[in-house]
């Protein structure tokens, strides 16, 4: 089934790269009625709240059906999961809890049912926190559709990998929510009003650290409740909840700043790849990621590479056109030395704290890179912009 993995991520490489230019390119949309609560966050908070209930009663479930023992589980999946909240409030609800044996599905089942929904709605809510449009135009078109099938192979590609006693049952569930998750993103999009897309410092600032704080509470849940690790979250709460508050006054921010605003060269072609890069990765995301556990990672590195060059080139495209032979000289330098800065921060960033999961220091590595490197660029630009405008206002020397 590695091979099928393997497959996955050189097929939905191969679509992202020939059929999504053509979407990114088009034009808007247009906007939607506005519902204040119709926007994938709100949703994407549902989802959690779901995803813990869930684990509630599954806790419950072990407690009463299995006397708190999960060996007959744990034993087909990695080591790292099933550690339970197992203390008096558990039990004590345990041991009132009518009927526990009818929440047998708590156990695999409900989480193969909502763990698309969290993933397609994780990714829109980044997508739509940069760019509105874009956002509309993946959601609503083709692109949707193929994401849920990618992620839901890769999904079922796991299970089977697994192959728990239950493998069959949630690879039929997760073939049902890979129906059900595009119509709701769609609809969402539909729904969602206009705005420009941001391109100024400190809205690109705003938009690293909210990606960061949602990238951490999505880890969180990972370990805590789709790992089946309920025991992890005292630990891990009080920093769940200043990672939420982070996230929440980012984003309170980020709404009192006006989108659009004037950028220079290299700091609109850092968002303009960065634009590129969410929306070719948007359908191979899912396969690359388990390319790395449960395929070649070597095959899922160069994927992830060659979108990101793809994203590039496009993005050079757009941002260099019309652009003079010294300005197109000083923006390469200009991104040279961000890449330079934002590659040390990352590398830093991952080298001096050592995380349990490598997602955590990868997310932590590519916020900071991109802060470091929208920095250097927004300066940079300031700078030489101003230095350009001040030689064109003296007048030539006279003959």
């Amino acid at each position: 089934m590695a091979i099928g993995v393997d497959a996955a991520v050189v097929l939905t490489t191969a679509v992202g790269l020939a059929f999504v230019p053509r979407l990114v390119r088009s034009g808007d949309s247009g906007g939607g009625a506005g519902r204040a609560w119709a926007r994938p966050e709100v949703f994407l908070c549902l989802v959690v709240l779901l995803v813990y209930l869930n684990q509630v009663l599954f806790t419950v479930y072990i407690l009463r059906v299995h006397g708190g023992d999960t060996s007959f589980i744990a034993r087909y999946v990695p080591e790292g999961w099933f550690a339970l909240a197992d203390g008096p409030s558990m039990r004590s609800l345990a041991a009132h809890f009518p009927h526990p044996g009818l929440l047998a599905p708590s156990m695999l089942r409900v989480p193969a049912f909502l763990e698309l929904p969290f993933g397609l709605l994780s990714y829109v809510t980044v997508l739509r926190w940069l760019d509105r449009g874009l956002y509309r135009r993946v959601a609503t078109s083709w692109t949707v559709w193929a994401a849920s099938l990618s992620y839901t192979f890769a999904f079922c590609a796991v299970e089977w990998i697994l192959h728990t006693p239950y493998a069959v049952d949630d690879i039929v569930i997760r073939a049902c929510t890979g129906l059900v998750t595009p119509l709701l993103i769609r609809w969402l999009a539909r729904q969602d009003t206009d705005a420009p897309a941001i391109t100024s410092f400190a809205q690109m600032l705003l938009f690293a650290v909210s990606v960061w704080a949602l990238g951490q509470l999505v880890l969180t849940v990972y370990d805590t409740a789709l790992l089946y690790n309920l025991g992890h979250l005292g630990g891990r709460l009080p920093g769940a909840v200043v990672t939420a508050a982070i996230l929440v006054a980012a984003r309170w921010q980020a709404a009192r700043t006006p989108p659009g605003g004037e950028s220079g060269l290299a700091l609109n072609s850092i968002g303009t790849g960065l634009r590129w890069a969410l929306a070719l990765f948007f359908v191979a995301a899912l396969p690359i990621r388990y390319g790395v556990n449960f395929g070649t990672p070597l095959i899922a590195g160069m994927a992830g590479l060659l979108i990101c060059a793809a994203a590039a080139v496009h993005a050079l495209r757009e941002g260099l056109s019309g652009a003079g032979t010294r300005r197109t000289v000083l923006w390469a330098l200009q991104i040279a030395a961000a890449l330079l800065a934002g590659g040390a921060a990352g590398a830093a960033a991952v080298w001096l704290v050592t995380d349990t999961y490598y997602e955590a220091g990868v997310l932590r590595a590519a916020a900071l890179c991109f802060a470091v490197a929208v920095a250097v660029c927004a300066l940079t630009d300031r700078w030489i912009d101003r230095r350009l405008a001040t030689s064109e206002k003296i007048p030539a020397p006279e003959v």
